[in-house]
């Protein structure tokens, strides 16, 4: 399976997207300023996926773009915390029962933790989960 060309052809059904590829690597940028890239990277038979500074490792095709997908829908947002302007943590958020819910989380080691911080949420709503 041609993951990259998959990910274009699902992709097409929403001309609003705008895309940005390579042979190994597709990006989905967000829509609206409250978004969040969401990008697919293919190395040999592993696939990546990120949500900006959040990202997952699958082994699975079909676990890859599930993945991509739920980044695109209503359903998923992320967290991100920042200190001074510079982001360093993200928090992958899934709603359920009408509440959202920690899933995982990417943080970086270094940040630079004496500055003051901001919590922000970002919300792609390309996908609508009800559909």
């Amino acid at each position: 399976m041609d993951v990259i060309r998959e990910v274009q052809e699902r992709i097409a059904k929403y001309p609003q997207a705008q895309v940005r590829r390579s042979l190994t690597h597709i990006e989905i940028l967000p829509v609206a300023a409250d978004g969040f890239s969401v990008s697919l990277r293919v190395a040999a038979d592993r696939f990546g996926v990120s949500y900006e500074g959040w990202h997952e490792d699958f082994d699975d095709p079909t676990e890859a773009l599930d993945c991509l997908a739920f980044g695109l829908s209503d359903a998923c947002r992320l967290k991100v915390c920042s200190r001074g302007g510079f982001d360093y943590k993200w928090t992958l958020e899934s709603r359920e029962s009408g509440d959202w819910v920690e899933d995982s989380t990417t943080g970086l080691l270094l940040f630079p933790f004496w500055r003051s911080a901001r919590v922000r949420y970002l919300q792609n709503r390309l996908i609508s989960a009800d559909s």
